[in-house]
C-alpha cells in the first residue's frame, strides 16, 4: 500500500465537532477500502491567504494515510461532494512523519516563547497615587 498525506480545509462556520465528524467519515472510508489512518491532526481555525467561496478562515485537518489508491480516490470523491470542504490536497510520500507535524511543533514553540516578561524592566510600579478622572 502507498503512504499519503491528506490535508483539507473546512468552512469557518462549521463547528469543531462537525469537522471531527467529517474526519471520522474520511477515516471510515479509508478503513472500509482496506487502508488505515495512521495519524489525524486538527490544526485549528486559521486565516486563509485569500478568500475561498466567500470564506476568510478555515478549519485545517491533516490525515496520514496508509491505503491503496482506490481508497484515497474514494475519499477525494467524497471531499468534492461535501459542501463543507473548501479545499483538499493529497500528496504521496515515501514515509509518514512520526510525532507531531511541523505546524503543531511551531504552534507549541510559539506558546512556549510567550511567558512572563522577559525584559529587565522588573515588576510594574504601583499606580495607587494616580487620580481617577
Amino acid at each position: 500500500m502507498a503512504l499519503y498525506e491528506h490535508v483539507f480545509i473546512a468552512r469557518q462556520d462549521v463547528s469543531a465537532t462537525q469537522v471531527e465528524n467529517i474526519t471520522a467519515d474520511f477515516s471510515k472510508i479509508i478503513e472500509e477500502n482496506g487502508g488505515k489512518v495512521a495519524k489525524n491532526e486538527y490544526w485549528g481555525l486559521k486565516t486563509l491567504a485569500y478568500r475561498i467561496k466567500k470564506n476568510r478562515k478555515g478549519h485545517y485537518v491533516l490525515l496520514n494515510v496508509d491505503a491503496p489508491h482506490a481508497a484515497v480516490s474514494e475519499m477525494e470523491r467524497q471531499a468534492r461532494l461535501n459542501e463543507d470542504i473548501l479545499r483538499y490536497m493529497t500528496v504521496r510520500v515515501e514515509e509518514l512523519e512520526e510525532g507531531p507535524s511541523v505546524v503543531l511543533r511551531s504552534k507549541a514553540e510559539k506558546e512556549n516563547r510567550r511567558g512572563p516578561r522577559s525584559d529587565n524592566r522588573g515588576p510594574r510600579p504601583d499606580r495607587g497615587d494616580r487620580k481617577e478622572s
